[in-house]
Protein backbone atom coordinates (compact mmCIF):
# COMPACT_ATOMS: atom_id res chain seq x y z
CA UNK A 1 0.00 0.00 0.00
CA UNK A 2 1.60 3.40 -0.83
CA UNK A 3 0.39 7.01 0.34
CA UNK A 4 -1.38 8.03 -2.95
CA UNK A 5 -3.64 4.69 -2.96
CA UNK A 6 -7.38 5.88 -3.38
CA UNK A 7 -9.25 2.72 -2.00
CA UNK A 8 -9.53 4.10 1.76
CA UNK A 9 -10.76 7.74 -0.03
CA UNK A 10 -12.91 6.12 -2.21
CA UNK A 11 -14.09 3.95 0.33
CA UNK A 12 -15.09 7.15 2.50
CA UNK A 13 -16.66 8.79 -1.07
CA UNK A 14 -19.74 8.64 0.64
CA UNK A 15 -18.70 10.33 3.96
CA UNK A 16 -17.38 13.12 1.63
CA UNK A 17 -20.67 14.01 0.08
CA UNK A 18 -22.48 13.68 3.29
CA UNK A 19 -19.86 16.22 4.70
CA UNK A 20 -20.60 18.86 1.63
CA UNK A 21 -24.15 18.65 1.22
CA UNK A 22 -24.33 19.36 5.26
CA UNK A 23 -21.78 22.23 4.70
CA UNK A 24 -24.54 23.23 1.46
CA UNK A 25 -26.76 23.17 4.02
CA UNK A 26 -25.90 25.62 6.48
CA UNK A 27 -23.54 28.02 4.53
CA UNK A 28 -21.86 31.01 6.99
CA UNK A 29 -20.53 33.84 5.40
CA UNK A 30 -16.93 35.62 5.36
CA UNK A 31 -15.77 36.22 9.01
CA UNK A 32 -18.96 34.65 10.52
CA UNK A 33 -18.17 31.34 10.33
CA UNK A 34 -19.06 29.95 13.57
CA UNK A 35 -20.43 26.14 13.26
CA UNK A 36 -18.42 25.38 9.67
CA UNK A 37 -15.01 25.54 11.89
CA UNK A 38 -16.32 23.27 14.70
CA UNK A 39 -17.22 20.77 12.52
CA UNK A 40 -14.33 20.95 10.04
CA UNK A 41 -12.22 20.76 13.93
CA UNK A 42 -14.09 18.20 15.36
CA UNK A 43 -14.22 15.86 12.29
CA UNK A 44 -10.52 16.05 12.45
CA UNK A 45 -9.83 15.56 16.13
CA UNK A 46 -11.94 12.67 15.78
CA UNK A 47 -8.98 11.14 13.60
CA UNK A 48 -6.49 11.51 16.24
CA UNK A 49 -4.55 14.76 14.43
CA UNK A 50 -3.57 17.67 15.95
CA UNK A 51 -5.87 20.47 15.93
CA UNK A 52 -5.44 24.28 16.14
CA UNK A 53 -8.55 26.20 16.14
CA UNK A 54 -9.36 30.01 15.71
CA UNK A 55 -6.14 30.57 13.20
CA UNK A 56 -6.09 33.56 11.89
CA UNK A 57 -9.36 34.34 13.97
CA UNK A 58 -11.53 31.84 12.50
CA UNK A 59 -9.36 29.25 9.88
CA UNK A 60 -8.18 25.44 11.43
CA UNK A 61 -5.13 24.00 11.33
CA UNK A 62 -4.41 20.16 11.57
CA UNK A 63 -1.40 18.17 11.68
CA UNK A 64 0.15 14.58 10.71
CA UNK A 65 3.16 14.27 11.40
CA UNK A 66 5.17 11.25 9.57
CA UNK A 67 7.60 8.59 11.00
CA UNK A 68 10.31 9.55 9.11
CA UNK A 69 11.96 13.06 8.06
CA UNK A 70 11.42 15.24 5.47
CA UNK A 71 9.52 17.92 3.80
CA UNK A 72 6.05 19.78 5.47
CA UNK A 73 3.61 20.28 2.88
CA UNK A 74 0.40 22.53 3.14
CA UNK A 75 -2.79 21.50 1.81
CA UNK A 76 -5.35 24.02 1.99
CA UNK A 77 -9.16 24.56 1.67
CA UNK A 78 -11.61 27.65 2.10
CA UNK A 79 -14.99 27.03 3.88
CA UNK A 80 -16.99 30.59 4.05
CA UNK A 81 -20.37 31.05 1.71
CA UNK A 82 -21.52 33.94 -0.37
CA UNK A 83 -24.96 36.78 0.20
CA UNK A 84 -26.73 34.65 -2.22
CA UNK A 85 -30.19 33.53 -2.10
CA UNK A 86 -30.12 29.39 -3.56
CA UNK A 87 -32.54 28.62 -6.35
CA UNK A 88 -31.46 24.86 -6.52
CA UNK A 89 -34.05 22.21 -6.34
CA UNK A 90 -32.31 19.64 -3.80
CA UNK A 91 -32.71 17.97 -1.34
CA UNK A 92 -29.72 19.85 0.57
CA UNK A 93 -30.55 23.38 -0.48
CA UNK A 94 -29.03 26.26 1.67
CA UNK A 95 -31.44 26.55 4.86
CA UNK A 96 -29.87 30.25 5.38
CA UNK A 97 -31.92 32.95 4.14
CA UNK A 98 -29.64 34.83 1.77
CA UNK A 99 -26.51 32.62 2.10
CA UNK A 100 -25.46 30.27 -0.21
CA UNK A 101 -22.14 27.99 -0.91
CA UNK A 102 -22.28 29.19 -4.53
CA UNK A 103 -18.72 28.84 -5.87
CA UNK A 104 -17.87 25.15 -4.19
CA UNK A 105 -16.61 25.81 -0.57
CA UNK A 106 -18.54 23.51 0.78
CA UNK A 107 -16.83 20.36 -1.62
CA UNK A 108 -13.19 21.76 -1.13
CA UNK A 109 -13.39 21.78 2.65
CA UNK A 110 -14.89 18.29 2.11
CA UNK A 111 -12.65 17.17 0.22
CA UNK A 112 -10.02 17.81 2.04
CA UNK A 113 -11.43 16.16 5.23
CA UNK A 114 -11.56 13.07 2.94
CA UNK A 115 -7.91 13.29 2.46
CA UNK A 116 -7.37 13.71 6.20
CA UNK A 117 -9.59 10.93 7.11
CA UNK A 118 -7.83 8.50 4.22
CA UNK A 119 -4.38 9.67 5.63
CA UNK A 120 -5.04 9.62 9.42
CA UNK A 121 -3.33 6.36 9.93
CA UNK A 122 -0.52 6.19 7.91
CA UNK A 123 2.16 8.09 9.79
CA UNK A 124 4.63 4.98 9.38
CA UNK A 125 4.27 6.18 5.25
CA UNK A 126 4.98 9.64 5.69
CA UNK A 127 8.00 11.64 5.24
CA UNK A 128 7.82 15.00 7.08
CA UNK A 129 4.33 16.77 7.84
CA UNK A 130 1.28 17.19 6.12
CA UNK A 131 -0.43 20.45 7.22
CA UNK A 132 -4.31 20.32 6.26
CA UNK A 133 -5.32 24.22 6.04
CA UNK A 134 -9.30 24.67 6.43
CA UNK A 135 -9.74 28.54 5.26
CA UNK A 136 -12.67 31.07 6.17
CA UNK A 137 -13.48 34.22 4.73
CA UNK A 138 -11.88 33.88 0.87
CA UNK A 139 -14.78 35.81 -0.59
CA UNK A 140 -14.56 39.04 0.94
CA UNK A 141 -11.13 40.99 0.72
CA UNK A 142 -8.81 40.73 3.17
CA UNK A 143 -9.88 37.47 3.01
CA UNK A 144 -8.81 35.17 6.10
CA UNK A 145 -5.20 33.83 4.11
CA UNK A 146 -3.36 36.97 5.70
CA UNK A 147 -4.59 36.93 8.74
CA UNK A 148 -3.56 33.02 8.61
CA UNK A 149 -0.25 33.23 7.89
CA UNK A 150 -0.11 35.81 10.69
CA UNK A 151 -0.48 33.09 12.86
CA UNK A 152 2.16 31.23 12.09
CA UNK A 153 0.04 28.83 9.66
CA UNK A 154 3.32 28.34 7.23
CA UNK A 155 6.00 27.85 9.72
CA UNK A 156 8.43 25.72 8.45
CA UNK A 157 6.34 24.86 5.00
CA UNK A 158 8.24 23.97 1.91
CA UNK A 159 5.09 23.98 -0.64
CA UNK A 160 1.75 24.62 -0.58
CA UNK A 161 -1.18 23.46 -2.55
CA UNK A 162 -5.12 24.26 -3.02
CA UNK A 163 -8.22 23.63 -5.09
CA UNK A 164 -10.80 24.82 -6.00
CA UNK A 165 -13.90 22.63 -8.22
CA UNK A 166 -14.83 24.68 -11.38
CA UNK A 167 -18.28 24.23 -13.41
CA UNK A 168 -16.42 25.72 -16.64
CA UNK A 169 -14.45 22.70 -16.66
CA UNK A 170 -15.48 19.24 -17.63
CA UNK A 171 -15.10 16.68 -15.12
CA UNK A 172 -12.11 14.73 -15.06
CA UNK A 173 -9.80 17.66 -16.02
CA UNK A 174 -7.55 19.42 -14.54
CA UNK A 175 -6.36 23.00 -15.04
CA UNK A 176 -2.69 22.67 -14.02
CA UNK A 177 -1.20 26.15 -15.60
CA UNK A 178 1.92 27.69 -14.31
CA UNK A 179 2.53 32.08 -13.87
CA UNK A 180 -0.15 34.43 -13.40
CA UNK A 181 -3.58 32.72 -13.41
CA UNK A 182 -5.66 35.37 -12.11
CA UNK A 183 -5.80 38.95 -11.02
CA UNK A 184 -5.26 41.29 -8.46
CA UNK A 185 -8.62 42.45 -6.74
CA UNK A 186 -9.07 45.59 -5.48
CA UNK A 187 -12.38 47.88 -4.27
CA UNK A 188 -13.00 51.06 -3.84
CA UNK A 189 -16.12 53.14 -2.64
CA UNK A 190 -16.13 56.90 -3.77
CA UNK A 191 -18.87 59.62 -1.48
CA UNK A 192 -19.87 62.19 -2.95
CA UNK A 193 -21.60 64.91 -1.08
CA UNK A 194 -23.21 67.90 -2.65
CA UNK A 195 -26.18 70.12 -1.75
CA UNK A 196 -29.44 68.92 -2.18
CA UNK A 197 -32.79 70.97 -2.87
CA UNK A 198 -35.84 70.87 -5.18
CA UNK A 199 -35.84 69.75 -8.97
CA UNK A 200 -37.10 73.31 -9.98
CA UNK A 201 -34.18 74.95 -8.29
CA UNK A 202 -30.66 73.81 -9.86
CA UNK A 203 -28.86 76.49 -9.43
CA UNK A 204 -29.08 76.62 -5.70
CA UNK A 205 -27.88 72.93 -5.51
CA UNK A 206 -24.11 70.86 -6.03
CA UNK A 207 -26.21 67.89 -7.53
CA UNK A 208 -24.37 64.65 -6.16
CA UNK A 209 -26.23 62.81 -9.42
CA UNK A 210 -24.51 64.61 -11.90
CA UNK A 211 -21.10 64.31 -10.11
CA UNK A 212 -21.56 61.02 -9.73
CA UNK A 213 -22.69 60.21 -13.45
CA UNK A 214 -19.57 62.30 -14.48
CA UNK A 215 -17.23 60.38 -12.08
CA UNK A 216 -18.88 56.83 -13.70
CA UNK A 217 -18.17 58.34 -17.25
CA UNK A 218 -14.42 59.37 -16.34
CA UNK A 219 -13.49 56.23 -14.85
CA UNK A 220 -14.86 53.72 -17.88
CA UNK A 221 -11.76 55.77 -19.80
CA UNK A 222 -9.14 54.58 -17.24
CA UNK A 223 -8.78 51.17 -19.38
CA UNK A 224 -9.64 52.21 -22.49
CA UNK A 225 -7.73 55.59 -22.76
CA UNK A 226 -4.65 55.66 -19.98
CA UNK A 227 -3.66 51.80 -19.28
CA UNK A 228 -1.51 50.48 -22.08
CA UNK A 229 -3.74 48.18 -24.56
CA UNK A 230 -1.37 45.33 -24.62
CA UNK A 231 -1.76 45.22 -20.23
CA UNK A 232 -5.00 43.72 -19.43
CA UNK A 233 -6.81 45.66 -16.59
CA UNK A 234 -10.37 46.24 -15.84
CA UNK A 235 -12.38 49.15 -13.95
CA UNK A 236 -15.83 48.26 -12.98
CA UNK A 237 -18.81 49.72 -11.50
CA UNK A 238 -21.12 47.64 -9.62
CA UNK A 239 -23.19 50.38 -7.13
CA UNK A 240 -24.37 53.77 -8.03
CA UNK A 241 -26.70 54.75 -5.05
CA UNK A 242 -28.48 58.27 -4.91
CA UNK A 243 -31.76 59.76 -4.96
CA UNK A 244 -34.88 59.25 -2.90
CA UNK A 245 -37.62 61.01 -5.17
CA UNK A 246 -37.80 62.67 -8.84
CA UNK A 247 -38.48 66.30 -7.99
CA UNK A 248 -35.91 66.14 -5.48
CA UNK A 249 -31.85 67.07 -6.08
CA UNK A 250 -29.86 63.96 -4.67
CA UNK A 251 -27.17 65.38 -1.33
CA UNK A 252 -25.42 62.69 -1.73
CA UNK A 253 -24.14 59.31 -3.76
CA UNK A 254 -22.47 56.60 -3.42
CA UNK A 255 -20.23 54.67 -5.97
CA UNK A 256 -18.33 50.88 -5.58
CA UNK A 257 -16.12 49.38 -7.73
CA UNK A 258 -13.57 46.82 -8.52
CA UNK A 259 -10.13 46.77 -10.29
CA UNK A 260 -8.38 43.88 -11.63
CA UNK A 261 -5.11 43.40 -12.76
CA UNK A 262 -1.75 41.49 -13.24
CA UNK A 263 0.75 44.15 -13.24
CA UNK A 264 2.37 45.88 -9.86
CA UNK A 265 2.89 49.36 -12.07
CA UNK A 266 -0.58 48.66 -13.68
CA UNK A 267 -2.20 48.75 -10.30
CA UNK A 268 -0.77 51.53 -8.91
CA UNK A 269 -1.34 53.47 -12.12
CA UNK A 270 -5.29 52.71 -11.73
CA UNK A 271 -5.69 53.94 -8.16
CA UNK A 272 -3.92 57.38 -8.86
CA UNK A 273 -6.45 58.13 -11.93
CA UNK A 274 -9.23 57.65 -9.84
CA UNK A 275 -7.99 59.24 -7.02
CA UNK A 276 -6.99 61.85 -9.49
CA UNK A 277 -10.73 61.90 -11.60
CA UNK A 278 -12.38 62.53 -7.82
CA UNK A 279 -10.29 65.52 -7.39
CA UNK A 280 -11.22 66.69 -10.69
CA UNK A 281 -14.76 66.26 -10.51
CA UNK A 282 -14.67 67.69 -6.77
CA UNK A 283 -13.61 71.29 -8.70
CA UNK A 284 -16.06 70.85 -11.81
CA UNK A 285 -18.75 70.18 -9.61
CA UNK A 286 -18.18 72.02 -5.93
CA UNK A 287 -18.72 68.85 -4.36
CA UNK A 288 -16.58 66.71 -1.77
CA UNK A 289 -15.92 63.85 -2.25
CA UNK A 290 -14.20 61.07 -0.33
CA UNK A 291 -12.38 57.49 -1.45
CA UNK A 292 -12.03 54.66 0.24
CA UNK A 293 -9.64 52.61 -1.43
CA UNK A 294 -8.84 48.83 -0.49
CA UNK A 295 -5.89 46.54 -1.91
CA UNK A 296 -7.13 43.39 -1.79
CA UNK A 297 -5.95 39.89 -2.96
CA UNK A 298 -2.42 40.43 -5.25
CA UNK A 299 -2.15 38.46 -8.76
CA UNK A 300 -2.02 34.55 -7.94
CA UNK A 301 1.11 33.35 -9.45
CA UNK A 302 1.44 29.70 -10.00
CA UNK A 303 5.12 28.32 -9.66
CA UNK A 304 6.62 26.34 -12.41
CA UNK A 305 7.68 23.57 -10.74
CA UNK A 306 4.80 22.75 -9.06
CA UNK A 307 2.91 23.34 -11.64
CA UNK A 308 4.87 20.80 -13.75
CA UNK A 309 5.20 18.37 -10.94
CA UNK A 310 1.17 18.36 -10.58
CA UNK A 311 0.48 18.21 -14.41
CA UNK A 312 2.32 14.59 -14.02
CA UNK A 313 0.47 13.65 -11.06
CA UNK A 314 -2.71 14.36 -12.82
CA UNK A 315 -1.79 12.14 -15.22
CA UNK A 316 -1.19 9.44 -13.02
CA UNK A 317 -4.16 10.04 -11.31
CA UNK A 318 -7.18 11.19 -13.82
CA UNK A 319 -5.87 9.73 -17.37
CA UNK A 320 -3.29 11.25 -19.68
CA UNK A 321 -6.15 13.69 -21.12
CA UNK A 322 -6.53 15.43 -17.43
CA UNK A 323 -4.23 17.91 -17.44
CA UNK A 324 -5.27 21.02 -19.45
CA UNK A 325 -3.84 24.57 -19.81
CA UNK A 326 -6.37 27.06 -19.06
CA UNK A 327 -5.95 31.40 -20.45
CA UNK A 328 -5.43 33.81 -16.56
CA UNK A 329 -9.01 35.17 -15.74
CA UNK A 330 -10.06 38.26 -13.79
CA UNK A 331 -11.19 36.16 -10.96
CA UNK A 332 -9.30 36.86 -7.48
CA UNK A 333 -7.81 34.28 -5.30
CA UNK A 334 -6.53 35.12 -1.87
CA UNK A 335 -4.51 31.60 -2.12
CA UNK A 336 -2.77 34.45 -4.12
CA UNK A 337 -0.86 35.45 -0.32
CA UNK A 338 0.50 31.75 0.36
CA UNK A 339 2.19 32.13 -3.00
CA UNK A 340 3.56 34.77 -2.09
CA UNK A 341 5.44 33.11 1.08
CA UNK A 342 6.23 29.57 -0.52
CA UNK A 343 6.25 27.80 -3.52
CA UNK A 344 3.15 25.43 -4.98
CA UNK A 345 0.02 25.44 -7.61
CA UNK A 346 -3.39 26.36 -7.38
CA UNK A 347 -5.56 24.26 -9.64
CA UNK A 348 -9.20 24.09 -11.46
CA UNK A 349 -10.88 20.52 -11.09
CA UNK A 350 -13.36 20.22 -13.53
CA UNK A 351 -17.11 19.79 -12.13
CA UNK A 352 -19.31 20.08 -15.41
CA UNK A 353 -21.08 17.09 -17.29
CA UNK A 354 -23.69 16.61 -19.38
CA UNK A 355 -26.24 17.98 -16.78
CA UNK A 356 -27.41 20.88 -16.98
CA UNK A 357 -27.00 21.70 -13.47
CA UNK A 358 -23.73 22.01 -13.60
CA UNK A 359 -23.39 24.43 -16.03
CA UNK A 360 -23.83 27.53 -13.71
CA UNK A 361 -21.22 29.54 -13.36
CA UNK A 362 -20.06 30.23 -9.87
CA UNK A 363 -21.83 33.12 -7.44
CA UNK A 364 -25.03 32.12 -9.57
CA UNK A 365 -28.09 31.16 -7.59
CA UNK A 366 -27.93 27.63 -9.52
CA UNK A 367 -24.61 26.83 -9.00
CA UNK A 368 -23.86 22.93 -8.72
CA UNK A 369 -21.18 20.65 -9.33
CA UNK A 370 -21.02 16.89 -9.96
CA UNK A 371 -19.76 15.58 -7.08
CA UNK A 372 -17.45 13.37 -8.06
CA UNK A 373 -14.77 16.12 -8.17
CA UNK A 374 -14.50 15.54 -4.98
CA UNK A 375 -13.09 12.80 -5.71
CA UNK A 376 -10.88 13.64 -8.19
CA UNK A 377 -9.63 16.85 -5.76
CA UNK A 378 -8.75 13.77 -3.14
CA UNK A 379 -6.34 11.93 -5.75
CA UNK A 380 -4.53 14.64 -6.48
CA UNK A 381 -3.57 15.73 -2.81
CA UNK A 382 -2.66 12.02 -2.10
CA UNK A 383 -0.84 12.31 -5.06
CA UNK A 384 1.13 15.24 -4.20
CA UNK A 385 1.42 13.73 -0.61
CA UNK A 386 3.01 10.54 -2.10
CA UNK A 387 5.35 12.72 -4.85
CA UNK A 388 6.56 15.24 -1.70
CA UNK A 389 6.35 13.43 1.49
CA UNK A 390 6.63 9.72 1.14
Amino acid sequence: MTVADTSKLEAVYSDIVQWRRHLHTYPELSFQEVDTPVFIAEKLERLGLEVKRNVGGRGVAAYLHGEKPGKKIALRADFDALPIEEENDISYKSQNPGVMHACGHDGHAAALLGVATTLAEKESEIHGTIVFLFQHAEELPPGGAQEMIKDGCLEGVDHIFGAHVASDIPLGQVNVTDGPIMAAVDAFTIHVQGKGGHGARPHNTKDAVVAGTQLVTELQQIVSRRVDPMDTAVVTVGVFQAGTAFNVIADSAKIEGTVRTFNKGTRQQIEDEIRAIVKGVEESTHVSCTVDYLNGYPPLVNHVEETNVLGEIAVDALGEKAPVSMPATLGGEDFAFYLEERPGVFFHVGGRTDDKNTHFPHHHPRFNFDEEALLNIGKLFLGIVERYSS
